[in-house]
């Protein structure tokens, strides 16, 4: 249990960190990547493709993200019980009865034979 919540968390962590770049590598006015490699013009290139890619691959690690979270709750949540389970208190035995008192306080002397 403990090993997939471990890898679930480092598959979280590293989509995190790639869509962190993903976004620093937009620039909200249509610049961004596609301006660095293709200029003011986007049609040089195929580079035009490259804000698509970028929205696509920004909604994509955004709903791994999301379902990598959940997976991680429902694995590791607490198993229910299938009926409650009833403490029982430990059985006392019932102590042993005393040996009957005899009815004279005195010492019985045995007589010793002959």
């Amino acid at each position: 249990m403990d090993t997939i919540f471990t890898l679930l968390m480092i598959l979280i962590m590293i989509a995190s960190v790639l869509l962190v770049i993903v976004v620093m590598a937009q620039n909200p006015k249509g610049g961004g990547l596609s301006s660095t490699f293709g200029g003011a013009s986007s049609a040089q290139f195929g580079v035009q493709r490259t804000n698509d890619f970028m929205e696509k691959s920004t909604w994509t690690l955004g709903a791994v993200i999301i379902v990598l979270i959940l997976i991680s709750v429902v694995v590791t949540g607490k198993p229910k019980q299938a009926a409650p389970v009833i403490p029982q208190a430990p059985t006392k035995e019932a102590p042993a009865e005393k040996a009957p008192a005899s009815q004279s306080s005195a010492p019985v002397s045995v007589p010793a034979n002959k």
